[in-house]
């Protein structure tokens, strides 16, 4: 099985960064095959070039199908293009049937054509109320019911691409059997407290936990009391995190981590009189919540942890394709102690392996929406 071809480049005119990346690739098309799938990462700077660099993709490979989104950054191999023009490429060999692009035109249907669709590579934009219906619609469409992906997190306009420029909605690439992959989840944040049970929740409005009230409970966790003024309460809670598992799903972990079912979302809002938080998810009683908060040295780690998982099993299953690694756009260099860390230490324990990926606006997992973590999948030569 060929490998894949990645190329990455950055300038303020996007034809001089298509120029370099068109030279990289031409000096690795000698060792590959012939590319039937392309993926297309760009940073917001090109947004308003968007449609002329796809097309300038289609017409130098027609026979590729293009699929990928507009971001704050991209990455490849060991770089990352942050807050700055940058965009990064990659192409696949992958047997004709293997994969289907779909789109809202072009809906994937489960079983349509013959092709059974085990996994999905999904791009989305997140402010579409229907968000978490379509990827739980989606993942049922697939044998597996695994998704892998992320939200545009462009500033201007959310751009996807699926062999067309599309403003909003779902997007991607379906895997049968023939491609296979192997993806984990690292979490970006680290329980302050314990596991607690919503217990009475009215939409946004978090009201009681274990019949306790939610703000005595986050003041608890924090080592705070009700005496806290307005000002510093304020200052905790915008550092403060809620991490909830949704009711039947595992909530486990290592102790101090999180499990891959938790979805991380903010505190919006409180009510002293009340002693309700405003999370920004609508929640359900039932649900595990744990306080938390972001934690740099726990998320390296985690990172480490899911590479060498994904790299051991990837060598008993011939070795690695290519790789996409899609992290959230409050992650990144910086958050990991420097700028290009984060896309570093990806690149360092997979080897010398294709790789490129974005900072995502929320990131997307089986059909769970995430925030704060790291999307790793690698195509394997074999299941």
């Amino acid at each position: 099985m060929n490998r894949f071809i990645c190329a990455h480049a950055g300038d303020k005119n996007w034809q001089i960064a298509l120029g370099s990346c068109w030279s990289q690739i031409s000096d690795q098309q000698q060792h590959a095959g012939k590319p039937n799938l392309g993926w297309c990462y760009l940073t917001d700077h090109y947004t308003g070039a968007a449609g002329a660099i796809l097309e300038a993709l289609k017409q130098r490979m027609p026979d590729v199908h293009w699929v990928g989104t507009v971001g704050v950054g991209v990455g490849a191999q060991g770089i990352e293009y942050f807050d700055e023009p940058g965009m990064a490429l990659m192409l696949a060999d992958l047997p004709p049937q293997s994969f289907k692009v779909f789109s809202h035109s072009k809906p994937l249907e489960a079983g349509s054509d013959g092709f059974e669709a085990f996994t999905a590579l999904v791009h989305a934009y997140g402010g579409s109320s229907e968000l978490r219906e379509e990827l739980r619609g989606l993942s049922d469409r697939t044998a597996t019911g695994y998704l892998f992906g992320g939200l545009s997190s462009a500033r201007n306009q959310p751009l996807c691409f699926a062999d067309e420029v599309l403003l909003g909605g779902v997007s991607g690439v379906a895997f049968s059997p023939e491609a296979p992959v192997i993806s984990r989840v690292t979490q970006g944040c680290q329980p302050i407290g314990p596991q607690r049970t919503i217990t009475r929740a009215e939409g946004n409005y978090l009201v009681t936990l274990d019949e306790g009230r939610a703000l005595d409970c986050v003041l608890e966790d924090l080592g705070q009391t009700l005496e806290i003024s307005d000002s510093e309460l304020g200052e905790q809670l915008a550092a403060t995190l809620v991490g909830l598992t949704t009711v039947g799903e595992d909530a486990s972990g290592k102790q101090g981590q999180f499990g891959t079912n938790t979805e991380v979302r903010h505190i919006v809002g409180v009510g002293r009189k009340g002693g309700l938080l405003v999370v920004a998810e609508q929640m359900q009683g039932g649900t595990q919540l744990a306080f938390c908060k972001r934690n740099a040295e726990a998320a390296q780690h985690d990172l480490q942890r899911i590479l060498k998982e994904v790299r051991a099993q990837a060598e008993t299953a011939g070795g690695i394709r290519g790789a996409l690694y899609i992290s959230c756009s409050g992650r990144g260099g910086p958050h990991f102690g420097r700028p290009h860390a984060e896309f570093e230490m990806v690149s360092e324990a997979l080897g010398d392996v294709p790789l490129i990926g974005f900072f995502a606006g929320g990131e997307i997992a089986r059909h769970h929406l995430y925030g704060y973590t790291g999307v790793l999948t690698v195509f394997a030569a074999s299941a």
